[in-house]
């Protein structure tokens, strides 16, 4: 079933981990710090993990639709750490905090480029259909912790209701304004 469109909150429907690489394992549970997901681990750290790429999110509804179509894909296979029910997946942009269960806090980061790792998955080996610039919307996202704790499946999930300016503003570095040498700092 896909979630209703503007919905905020969902549910954490599996947690995946692997040593390297996909498909990732589900898990019951597992802790959720700076550096990632207990367990995890990524084989190539130039294009993964680190604490901007900490977790990747996915959609269990981007999945089902996916899989709809007749992609061979389900939760974990696409290397996402945590599958999302129920939330509308178009609201969770880069810029945007989640709480996840009852003590997570995440930012979103960015998209996830879609990786020829992932071919299987879809049709003719099509792994594009993730990809945000060709599929707005259908993308997997990386989010850094910013709160620490235990996630299980079953946890809630909820978008923080924040305007667009204030997501900006946080996200802006600082401006240095330069005063002109002889007119005093």
């Amino acid at each position: 079933m896909a979630a209703a469109k503007g919905s905020r909150s969902g549910t954490i429907h599996q947690l995946n981990a692997s040593n390297g690489g996909v498909p990732k394992r589900a898990l019951d549970e597992a802790r959720a710090f700076i550096g990632g997901l207990e367990g995890d681990a990524q084989a190539d750290l130039k294009h993964h993990g680190g604490p901007e790429r900490a977790l990747c999110l996915f959609s269990l509804d981007q999945i089902e639709e996916m899989a709809a179509e007749g992609h061979p894909i389900a939760p974990g296979l696409a290397g996402e750490n945590v599958t999302i029910s129920g939330l509308d997946w178009s609201l969770v942009v880069p810029g945007s905090r989640l709480r996840l269960g009852d003590g997570v806090l995440v930012e979103i980061t960015s998209y996830t480029a879609p990786c020829f790792k992932n071919a299987g998955w879809f049709v003719e080996g099509d792994f594009n259909r993730m990809n945000q610039k060709t599929h707005p919307g259908c993308s997997r996202v990386y989010a850094r912790v910013l709160e620490e704790g235990l996630l299980r499946s079953g946890d809630a999930v909820d978008l923080l209701d924040e305007s667009a300016a204030t997501r900006v503003a946080r996200q802006q570095p600082p401006t240095i304004r330069w005063r002109p040498p002889g007119q005093g700092g």
